[in-house]
């Protein structure tokens, strides 16, 4: 009958650790701030049209690796990457699905990143896109993203993340 007994103290010690919550103090929620830089053309474009539609923009998708910096100027300082795509999903519409990762590179998330994922009807002042995970300090993140059109060239994002 001892080793029952010791099973059922040790399931009773487990149970309480468990009850009692995570042993490490919870990170946070994070708010960030940047500008996304999608270049469709020029000669170093960060945004590739890799799919052309047959008709109309129903169907084009475009690669992207576009720079993220802390202001609108594109010589402002670097914080990450957008690396993902975005293809043309509405028959009727100008409206996308992105589907992206936020790499940041520098500052206290820096070798973090951010799974976006959502539709961007383009026409709208903001649309709201869904963290639905990420690496690093952002491991099984979740959230939304504000995301306006500042110039064709330009997009202010805005994260809201609970890590």
């Amino acid at each position: 009958m001892a080793p029952c007994k010791l099973s059922f103290a040790l399931l009773a010690v487990v149970l309480t650790l468990l009850a009692a919550g995570p042993l490490t103090t919870p990170v946070e929620a994070a708010h960030l701030h940047f500008y996304m830089h999608d270049v469709t053309g020029g000669p170093s474009p960060t945004a590739v049209r890799v799919v052309n539609a047959p008709h109309g923009y129903f169907g084009n998708m475009f690669v992207i690796d576009d720079v993220l910096t802390e202001g609108t100027s594109s010589s402002s300082t670097r914080v990450g990457r957008a690396q993902g795509y975005y293809m043309c999903a509405s028959v009727s519409n100008l409206e996308l699905l992105v589907t992206m990762n936020v790499v940041l590179t520098s500052g206290p998330y820096a070798g973090s990143s951010i799974t976006v994922v959502g539709r961007d009807d383009i026409n709208a002042p903001v649309r709201e896109l869904s963290v639905v995970g990420g690496t690093g300090q952002f491991r099984m993140a979740r959230g939304y993203v504000l995301w306006k059109t500042v110039t064709p060239e330009i997009i202010d994002l805005e994260l809201f993340v609970n890590p």
